[in-house]
C-alpha cells in the first residue's frame, strides 16, 4: 500500500508545525495563518527574479507558518480526484521532471508582456498561469502560490488585476485552472480554457477601470 510521508500514519491529515491531527481544525488554523501572509504579501511583494527559487520562496512564506516543509517541492507523485473531471485526477508533473517543467512553465510567463489587447492578454496569461500550476510542485498550497506570484508578476511587468475579485472567487478560479488542464493521455484533450480566461479577463478589466479613475 502507498504510504505518503506528508501524512500523519493512518490518517488524511498532512504533518504541520502545531501538531493538529484533526483536518478540520487544521483548515481553519490553516486559512487563518495563510490569509495573513497573504496579505502581507500584498503590501510587500517578496522580491525576486520570478524564477523556480522565486516561486518556491513564495510557498515559504505563505505557509512557513504551518509546514515544514513550505518553499520545498513534493517529493512524491501525486493525484488529486476532481468532482468536475468525473473522478479524474490532472496529470501532474512527474517528480522526475517537476523543477525541469516549473523552469519551463516560468519561462512562457516571463514571456507575457503589457499591451492593449486585454482578450489576448487574458489568453497568454492564462496558459502561463495555468502551466505554472499543472507542476503542483508541492504538497499542498499550489493554487494559492500560483494567483499570488503570477498577480505579482503582473504588477511588476506593467499590467494588474483585481485581486479582490480572485479572491472572492477562488473556487471557480481553482476549478477553471482543473479544467483548463483537462488533458489526459488516454481520454484525449478534454480541456476548458475558456473559464480561466474569462475570468482573467474580468479581472484585467477591472484593474485597469480602477486605474483609470
Amino acid at each position: 500500500m502507498f504510504s505518503d510521508p506528508y501524512l500523519y500514519p493512518n490518517s488524511s491529515v498532512l504533518i504541520n508545525r502545531f501538531n493538529i491531527h484533526d483536518l478540520d481544525v487544521l483548515e481553519e488554523v490553516e486559512a487563518n495563518y495563510v490569509s495573513l501572509r497573504l496579505r502581507e504579501l500584498i503590501v510587500r511583494p517578496l522580491p525576486g527574479n520570478f524564477d523556480d527559487i522565486h516561486y518556491l520562496a513564495i510557498h515559504k512564506y505563505i505557509f512557513q507558518d504551518i509546514y515544514p516543509w513550505a518553499g520545498q517541492m513534493r517529493r512524491i507523485n501525486i493525484e488529486k480526484p476532481e468532482e468536475v473531471l468525473g473522478g479524474l485526477s490532472v496529470e501532474y508533473s512527474s517528480v522526475v521532471f517537476l523543477r525541469a517543467d516549473l523552469r519551463a512553465a516560468l519561462h512562457r510567463l516571463s514571456q507575457v508582456k503589457a499591451h492593449e489587447d486585454l482578450v489576448q492578454l487574458s489568453k497568454e496569461f492564462s496558459h502561463a498561469m495555468a502551466m505554472i500550476w499543472k507542476t503542483h510542485c508541492f504538497r499542498e498550497g499550489n493554487t494559492r502560490t500560483t494567483i499570488i506570484f503570477c498577480c505579482q508578476y503582473a504588477q511588476t511587468h506593467g499590467f494588474s488585476l483585481d485581486r479582490d475579485l480572485l479572491e472572492k472567487n477562488a473556487a471557480y478560479v481553482r476549478t477553471a485552472l482543473v479544467a483548463y488542464n483537462a488533458v489526459f493521455t488516454d481520454a484525449g484533450d478534454l480541456s476548458k480554457p475558456e473559464y480561466l480566461e474569462r475570468i482573467i479577463l474580468d479581472a484585467l478589466q477591472r484593474a485597469q477601470k480602477q486605474q483609470d479613475r
